[in-house]
């Protein structure tokens, strides 16, 4: 077989015409009579307009013969290379987004796609019974799509403006379900789970009870981002859902977060605090301990271990490895279900009722592009003084 290269098409001459030409995906592109400097100039221009579109199979296709599942592929290849692919990211909500909207609209022409197209991919979505957020959120990735291969010149403008000023679901008005609010859950019920989770989810667990952090935010914590200087610490978080907007994320460490965090600070400054290799660890003592079969008679503990199994635990925990171990707990001791997420509006509703809305904005770092230093800073005092008394 061929080994499949990265070279870069060559100036070639068609010598029946004497013409100069480039070759890209199969498609000749004529640049004039062989060895002027015209030719030169059309070379390096076409060949860095391909390069600048990723080496495309569809560069120099005209706008009105791109297909919607070519310009499905092409946005896909840049989402992957920009957003990254881990299973929750963008990349593969995106994918998964669009897919029906490859499997009903592939073969049409995606300069065709429009008002109708649109409706009718929004007519589906609903017969499926999905929520209207849901939906919404549907809708505004295939305009992404367009108006991706708008700004790529690889269609129309219009067809992307024009998909773009339809709107969304009105709550209310449309007659789509409404998704059942995230409601705070009962610390009652977090309490009698936690003495069923490994040491380190349940510390994460109260870590969250106390900070009001975002769950990938306990489960990417690293010690290098706690500032201890003060008496309250400040982990200020280089990732988390919002840093791609500029917003910085601090999260506020008070003396009873503090207590919970230290045994989880001994380790390298690059390295997450919960880890769960040491959960997986503890897991596997407590099954020797409670042990029956004498250690003389029976496997040997560690023999029945795969050499190279599929799955091997992390140095870090994910949001869905996190909520799986609390829905495990709840599920195998018969305790009302809830999701690491809800620990949040349990700390924001008492932070509102006992301080106020501005307080509770801060902690949980609901903050605003157009926020003043001078009001964060406000914020941020006040956020201490709650992490001081409560966290």
């Amino acid at each position: 077989m061929p080994r499949l290269t990265h070279q870069t098409p060559k100036y070639r001459k068609h010598r029946a015409s004497g013409q100069a030409f480039i070759e890209l995906s199969g498609r000749r592109h004529y640049l004039g009579p062989h060895g002027t400097k015209a030719s030169h100039r059309e070379y390096d221009r076409i060949l860095g307009e391909w390069l600048a579109a990723g080496r495309s199979n569809t560069y120099g296709v005209p706008a009105d013969s791109i297909t919607v599942v070519e310009l499905i592929a092409r946005y896909l290849s840049f989402a992957k290379d920009y957003y990254g692919t881990p299973k929750r990211g963008t990349y593969n909500n995106m994918r998964l987004g669009i897919a029906p909207l490859k499997e009903l609209y592939g073969r049409t022409l995606a300069n065709e796609f429009g008002v109708l197209q649109f409706k009718a991919m929004r007519q589906r979505f609903i017969g499926e019974d999905l929520s209207r957020p849901y939906i919404n959120e549907r809708m505004r990735q295939i305009v992404a799509v367009f108006r991706w291969g708008a700004s790529e010149g690889l269609i129309p403008a219009v067809v992307a403006q024009t998909l773009a000023i339809i709107p969304g679901l009105r709550k209310g008005r449309s007659g789509v379900r409404e998704p059942s609010p995230v409601k705070p859950v009962d610390l009652s019920i977090v309490e009698d789970t936690l003495p069923h989770l490994s040491t380190v989810v349940a510390a994460m667990v109260k870590f969250q009870m106390h900070t009001g952090c975002r769950p990938g935010e306990v489960c990417g914590l690293r010690p290098s981002d706690v500032d201890r200087s003060g008496d309250v610490w400040e982990a200020k978080l280089t990732q988390h859902k919002t840093a791609h907007h500029g917003h910085q994320r601090t999260v506020y460490i008070g003396p009873q977060a503090q207590a919970i965090l230290t045994p989880f600070l001994l380790r390298g400054a690059e390295d997450y605090c919960f880890d769960p290799r040491e959960a997986t660890e503890e897991m596997r003592a407590k099954r020797a301990e409670a042990r029956k079969t004498p250690i003389s008679c029976g496997n040997r503990a560690g023999t029945k271990r795969q050499k190279n199994p599929k799955r091997q635990p992390t140095a870090k925990y994910t949001t869905q490895s996190y909520g799986k171990a609390i829905y495990r707990a709840c599920k195998d001791n018969d305790i009302p279900g809830w999701s690491p997420n809800q620990l949040r509006h349990s700390l924001a509703t008492r932070v509102r009722s006992e301080f106020d809305l501005d307080a509770a904005k801060t902690l949980l770092g609901h903050q605003s592009i157009g926020i003043t230093e001078v009001y964060a800073e406000k914020d941020r005092k006040k956020a201490i003084e709650v992490a001081r008394m409560i966290g």
